[in-house]
């Protein structure tokens, strides 16, 4: 069976079921590790992404159904299988109403378990599946909304909040990292989803053309103006004006912007005239606002009126958690977008992407996956289709310098285990991963 080194916990009061459980599990694959304590239990399933958590229903100071309910309450998507070993029909129904994915009682061969383990597996695939099929048409990129994270999980929390209210936004983080995904969010979630969603990249715009872009121009402003034009401002009224890389905003510009923000209204270039307009306004910015205001290219006054309510997007090496699911939502997308097959993904390929630092975000990932499964000629995506792979010095330079200094094997696993500690940014749950070791033989490798 194939299991691409899924993460399972057992969880058992009798430390003979867990070790036993544990070891042919490991023995078909996956990568297993127990507990005989419930809160223990809790507190590894709310710390680290399980793929199955397998618990007992009996044990002394919390049941299997508690410890269902307390693992959902902190990861709703969690997949939890119940066994026990007083199963019958009513117990049965009572564990799937409350949210488990299957049920063992016990006696069970371990072949049942091994059924029951990859139908669970397979059955969140197919939902994760269906949940895509079902929304083809959101202008938004879901993939960017794969939030696994606790940092994604804060974002996505604090942008729903932001979407009920007519504040103005501040979207801060790396580029590629999703920021106008997340603004076409908060709009949709809002009340003025009804209005229109007007957005513009500052950074496209010719400084001359700024002003007449936002706020409009009349006939006659200036020599080419030949008629009347509407700015984005009057064009968003009722909705959400998203103003991206406002740091590129003109500082002669800046004034007249925080002027429409304090008083509803803007005047066009040639008119004697202020025009009402209520805008929602979202800005962002790949650059630190701050630090423009220190240098004087970014007015203080003007960056408080924005800055009211701040998202920060986390860059991708930063969510780590989330990289399998959006790699596999993104592969989804593109390969439905490109009418190609949608693709395996090999293990070697999924190692590096987990261990690759991804300095464009999202957006470099996503570009990745779509060079790859365009030019593909093959079912899986291999390393070899990863652009960037292909940068990496090849592993007879790394062998070599390891022979040249009468390196052991053991002294090439060390440095093995420090470079993808590295390339993680020293996430250990992450590293193991990657390594195809649990979590214990890391430590014990390390130490």
């Amino acid at each position: 069976m194939s299991t691409d080194r899924r993460r399972l916990l057992v969880v058992d009061d009798d430390p003979g079921v867990v070790d036993y459980l544990v070891e042919m599990l490991e023995q078909a694959g996956y990568g297993a590790e127990g507990s005989t304590d419930p809160a223990e239990a809790l507190a590894a399933a709310a710390e680290n992404a399980f793929d199955l958590v397998i618990t007992d229903v009996e044990m002394p100071g919390m049941r299997g159904l508690e410890l269902l309910a307390a693992i959902h309450a902190e990861r709703p998507d969690q997949l939890v299988l119940l066994m026990t070993a007083f199963g019958n029909i009513d117990m049965a129904m009572e564990s799937v109403r409350t949210g488990a994915c299957d049920f063992l009682a016990k006696p069970f061969r371990i072949e049942e378990l091994y059924a029951a383990v990859e139908r669970a597996l397979r059955d969140r695939q197919m939902v994760r599946t269906a949940v895509r099929l079902g929304s083809p048409d959101s202008e938004a990129d879901a993939s960017t909304f794969v939030a696994r994270s606790a940092r994604m999980q804060q974002v996505l929390s604090l942008a729903k909040r932001a979407s009920a209210v007519s504040s103005n936004v501040l979207l801060a983080g790396e580029s590629g990292t999703g920021k106008s995904a997340i603004a076409r969010w908060i709009y949709d979630l809002g009340s003025r989803r009804e209005g229109p969603f007007v957005a513009v990249n500052c950074a496209a715009l010719p400084h001359a053309l700024v002003e007449s872009e936002l706020f409009g121009v009349r006939k006659g402003a200036y020599t080419d103006a030949r008629q009347d034009r509407p700015g984005l401002f009057v064009q968003a009224d009722g909705g959400t004006l998203f103003l991206d890389e406002i740091a590129e905003l003109p500082l002669e510009v800046q004034p007249k912007l925080l002027q429409a923000l304090e008083s509803g209204a803007v005047r066009s270039l040639g008119d004697t005239r202020e025009t009402a307009v209520d805008v929602r306004l979202i800005t962002a910015s790949n650059q630190p606002l701050e630090q423009r205001v220190a240098e004087r290219l970014f007015r203080a006054d003007l960056y408080h009126r924005l800055n009211v309510i701040r998202l920060e997007i986390p860059p991708l090496r930063e969510r780590t958690d989330d990289l399998d699911e959006l790699v596999d939502a993104l592969i989804f997308k593109i390969a439905t977008r490109l009418r190609r097959p949608v693709p395996a993904v090999s293990l070697d390929a999924l190692r590096w992407m987990r261990a690759y630092r991804w300095p464009g975000n999202v957006r470099e990932l996503a570009n990745t996956l779509e060079r790859a499964i365009a030019l593909a000629e093959h079912d899986t995506l291999l390393l070899e289709d990863l652009a960037q792979a292909s940068q990496i010095p090849g592993n007879d330079q790394f062998l070599d310098d390891a022979l040249a200094r009468g390196w052991t094997l053991v002294d090439v696993e060390r440095a093995y285990i420090r470079h993808v500690l590295e390339a993680t940014g020293g996430n250990k749950i992450q590293a193991a991963r990657i390594l195809g070791m649990d979590r214990s033989t890391l430590y014990r490798k390390l130490g």
